[in-house]
């Protein structure tokens, strides 16, 4: 069983028990967070359910920055040079359950 998701502007393939991570997120209380925006859900292979009113329950692992990425500006015979770094924050997710036409998908 597998769900395709869309956060962050990205979309990532997850099924339960998957550990991944994603642009940062809010999560509520308990440290839950809940996707409602699937794209494909499949159940078995070669073969894909109505993602309509389907959601994917994940638990919040962590949160973190990522590895610093330099920007660098140059023009030549200008004299200019600008040198700019970007460390994108992320949160780290476990998949915990996908719900798909009122099924329910956990990890073993």
């Amino acid at each position: 069983m597998y769900a395709v998701i869309r956060t962050g502007g990205k979309q990532y393939r997850v099924a339960p028990g998957d550990v991944l991570k994603v642009e940062k997120v809010v999560a509520d209380d308990n440290g839950t967070v809940e996707f409602s925006d699937v794209v494909a859900a499949s159940s078995e292979a070669g073969s894909f359910a109505d993602p309509a009113g389907a959601k994917v329950v994940a638990s919040v692992v962590g949160d973190g920055r990522g590895d610093k990425i330099l920007v660098f500006h140059y023009k030549r015979k200008k004299q200019y040079k600008k040198l700019q770094g970007h460390r994108q924050s992320f949160t780290q997710i476990r998949i915990n359950e996908i719900v798909v036409g009122g099924n329910s998908y956990t990890a073993q």
